[in-house]
């Protein structure tokens, strides 16, 4: 029996939005007391900066973004950028609670590439920096070994949402989580079956498009989005992307579907609204297309993730999808802090060497641990 450790997780995803915090006290395994939890916003110069910072990378070979030698200024500036303000809001977070004695950090750092067809996924963030600011042991890197191993690297938040499942009833019928982030992903999951992949976009092309027309960082509650129509030819062009029939294991870099979104959606000139109303529904048919390739439709889906906030994009879900929808919260979860969570998790199994990783959640060619321990 692993002894119990308190965890603090950081995530900041492929919204941009800024960075999730999350303490539990947990052994890895089917124990998880969560103990606090809070959310620190990038400001608006790194948010636009990490944004354009993608872009630019895009272009980048893999060769020189996997060897820090060759990093261009522009991106080594950003690694010590985003490592400073993640240290910040530790700190800042333990002054506010002070009364926590952590053990260990999950640094999950900020996703500027992932081409798991090259078996590569970088995320900036200089684990050794933080362990030695904060005097605490840190782990990052934790796609690395999957993607070595012969995996996607993501998603890695299935055997997180199957250890939590396990607190509910006894599963006999299917379930399934969506976690809706910058991009969406499933765990399916039946009794002690899993499965777990990418489904597609689900905040990043809404607030691309929301912040293009109106400067507003997302589409609170999808207002918007309720104010237009869907443009069925440019639902359709997005749809017939190749990736929503290729079967698992799948994962999604956060501009694969820029292009394509850019082109379907000049067709007719869309206006804001009906711009925003297109990429809800075109949501919420990836994660219905995504359930189409799992072995049995799930009684219920449990979302979490901030794009669960967005009542239009639940309306469309519950519609293309066909089935019972609820919010993870309803479960005693806490869906804001779910992913800062997880990566506390991890750190816990990666420091006892436990599997992050599963062939029916990455495609891993065997359960394989993960991350890089940075001692103080």
């Amino acid at each position: 029996m692993t002894k119990k450790l308190t965890a603090l997780g950081l995530m900041s995803g492929t919204s941009l939005d800024g960075i999730d915090i999350a303490v539990l006290h947990t052994d890895g395994a089917q124990h998880i007391q969560p103990a606090a939890d809070g959310f620190f916003a990038y400001d608006d110069a790194l948010r636009q900066e990490l944004r354009a910072l993608l872009t630019w990378m895009a272009e980048l070979p893999t060769a020189v973004l996997a060897d820090m030698a060759l990093w261009p200024d522009r991106l080594v500036a950003a690694d010590a950028q985003v490592t400073q303000v993640h240290i910040e809001a530790v700190t800042q977070f333990l002054n506010r609670h002070n009364n926590l004695s952590i053990d260990i950090i999950g640094f999950h750092g900020q996703t500027v590439a992932h081409r798991p067809a090259e078996a590569f996924t970088l995320q900036i963030g200089d684990g050794q920096a933080m362990a030695a600011a904060l005097g605490i042991n840190v782990v990052a890197r934790f796609r690395q070994a999957d993607m070595a191993a012969g995996g996607q690297g993501a998603p890695l938040a299935p055997l997180y949402h199957a250890a939590l499942l396990e607190g509910e009833a006894a599963r006999q019928d299917a379930e399934a989580v969506i976690n809706l982030g910058g991009i969406a992903n499933i765990t399916w999951c039946r009794a002690d079956d899993i499965l777990a992949f990418d489904c597609g976009p689900a905040n990043a092309l809404i607030d691309d498009w929301v912040m293009r027309h109106s400067g507003a960082a997302f589409d609170k509650d999808g207002a918007l989005a309720a104010q237009g129509e869907v443009n069925e030819t440019a639902l359709a062009a997005l749809l017939a992307h190749p990736y929503f029939a290729a079967p698992p294991p799948k994962s999604l870099d956060r501009l694969d579907f820029d292009a394509l979104s850019v082109d379907a959606l000049s067709v007719d000139a869309l206006s804001a609204a009906d711009g925003a109303a297109t990429l809800t529904a075109f949501t919420a048919m990836g994660i219905a297309k995504a359930l189409d390739l799992c072995p049995k439709k799930p009684q219920r889906l449990i979302l979490c993730g901030g794009g669960r906030h967005n009542s239009t994009l639940r309306r469309m879900m519950a519609a293309y999808c066909g089935v019972d929808i609820v919010d993870c919260d309803s479960l005693g979860w806490r869906g804001d802090a779910l992913e800062a969570q997880l990566f506390g998790w991890l750190a816990v199994r990666s420091f006892y060497g436990l599997p992050l990783s599963r062939p029916e959640t990455t495609g891993v060619t065997q359960p394989t641990s993960g991350g890089v321990l940075y001692r103080t």
